[in-house]
């Protein structure tokens, strides 16, 4: 598989990056060692993504399960660890068993970064992320207008906090303890922000960003795709099949046991709207129309976008995760990119 060279840092990933939220909850430590071993030995793939908070959903019962299903594997398995690239996250405001649900500040970057290493059973990380800000922003289906209020952001004080954040985060690299950090659920103020500060102080880059991105979710296409593209930030989509809603498995009310949408959600099952089933079934109508597979025209058509570095996959079972690999080798004709731009111009914001 292709390796790419992630933003404005010297770590190389591929385009895939295997994701990790339903270790702990939805999969065993045998199903994620049985991931890892497919994704890395028989795939190529050299990106791993997990987070403090998972899984997912999260719960106290389940915090930092994935990170110590992966440190477990790389314990079981000597000499992978220098072969791989580890993201990981802090996680933002709001989960009361972590840090007391306080917002990310630099008081408790290092402290974080210690107890993920300690999970991880390793002495770095690669990238270590910013999961969501401190402020609210139009993520997680608050992007409709009105949904977020700009002007109640106190600017200043998130603009100390970054440079606290940062200041701490150098502290780290110069310990060796990260080699590169990144943001999450961020908007084009905050990557410029994170950027201005970065060289006002001499303090690191953030050299990435993960947000939503996929066929029901296209906010971030132009304009934050654009500030990452000419600011030399890696884009990083993660759930590009939204949260699984864009393999079928929901259609005609379907709700497969185990699935995510029978799962309480922190933000709520904001994808199941009548507006994403319609347009879910057009693109339906597209894949059975080139004879392919829905799910791997969607991964197809997010894995070869303009501006993306590595897109973040997940899967529950082996099989999910070879369609979602195989994905990556499919060329999409024009014809069928002109089709879904059809259905796009109908459904531009379906959730």
């Amino acid at each position: 598989m292709n390796k790419i060279k992630l933003g404005d840092s010297n770590i190389e990933v591929t385009e895939v990056c295997l994701g990790s939220m339903t270790w702990g909850q939805q999969n065993t430590q045998d199903e994620a060692f049985e991931q890892l071993y497919y994704a890395i030995d028989e795939r190529g793939i050299n990106f791993i993504d997990t987070a403090e908070m998972y899984s997912v959903p999260p719960a106290k019962e389940t915090a930092g399960s994935t990170e110590t299903f992966i440190g477990n594997w790389f314990a079981a398995n000597p000499g992978k660890r220098e072969e791989l690239v580890l993201a990981t996250k802090i996680a933002g405001s709001g989960i009361p068993w972590i840090r007391n649900g306080g917002k990310i500040v630099g008081e408790a970057i290092l402290p974080a970064i210690d107890a993920s290493l300690q999970r991880l059973q390793t002495d770095y990380i690669d990238l270590y992320q910013l999961h969501w800000p401190n402020r609210t922003s139009p993520h997680f289906s608050r992007h409709w207008p009105g949904a977020v209020d700009p002007t109640s952001t106190d600017v200043e004080q998130d603009q100390a906090d970054m440079l606290g954040v940062l200041q701490a985060l150098d502290e780290a690299v110069k310990a060796g303890k990260i080699r590169a950090c990144g943001l999450s659920n961020e908007t084009p103020w905050g990557i410029a922000e994170y950027a201005r500060i970065a060289e006002q102080h001499a303090l690191p880059k953030m050299v990435s960003i993960q947000n939503e991105f996929s066929l029901l979710h296209l906010k971030d296409w132009p304009y934050l795709i654009e500030a990452c593209i000419h600011n030399n930030v890696a884009y990083l989509p993660w759930s590009p099949l939204a949260g699984g809603a864009l393999s079928g498995k929901y259609a005609n009310g379907n709700k497969p046991k185990g699935a995510r949408w029978t799962m309480v959600q922190r933000n709520g099952v904001f994808r199941d709207t009548t507006y994403s089933h319609a347009a879910i079934a057009e693109y339906q109508k597209v894949a059975d129309r080139f004879k392919l597979s829905l799910t791997q025209m969607c991964l197809a058509w997010v894995y070869q976008f303009t501006g993306v570095t590595s897109t973040i996959i997940g899967a529950t079972t082996v099989e999910q995760l070879k369609e979602d690999i195989n994905a990556h080798d499919l060329v999409l004709s024009a014809e069928v990119l002109a089709a879904i731009d059809e259905v796009i111009k109908k459904y531009p914001v379906p959730f």
